[in-house]
């Protein structure tokens, strides 16, 4: 899921290098910390929320494939 996750972020930013995503995973679920830079930000949240919110359709989807639920957080790198 972590490679699924890091190539829709990396398609969606121009600073590729500047993506740093971290797996927290548990039993039932698992959660990602997605980190890019500052000037990449609105690309994935984008407009009203909608790519960050198909981000998390997608990856909703794919951890209900092996029975997980799945939480997606977005934050700048510094």
């Amino acid at each position: 899921m972590k490679n699924l996750l890091e190539y829709l972020v990396t398609s969606l930013v121009d600073d590729k290098s500047g993506v740093e995503i971290k797996e927290n995973a548990g039993e039932k679920n698992i959660a990602f910390l997605v980190k890019v830079s500052p000037d990449d930000m609105g690309k994935i949240i984008g407009r009203g929320g909608k790519t960050a919110n198909a981000l998390r359709v997608i990856m909703s989807a794919s951890g209900g494939l092996q029975g997980k639920d799945c939480w997606l957080d977005f934050h700048r790198a510094e």
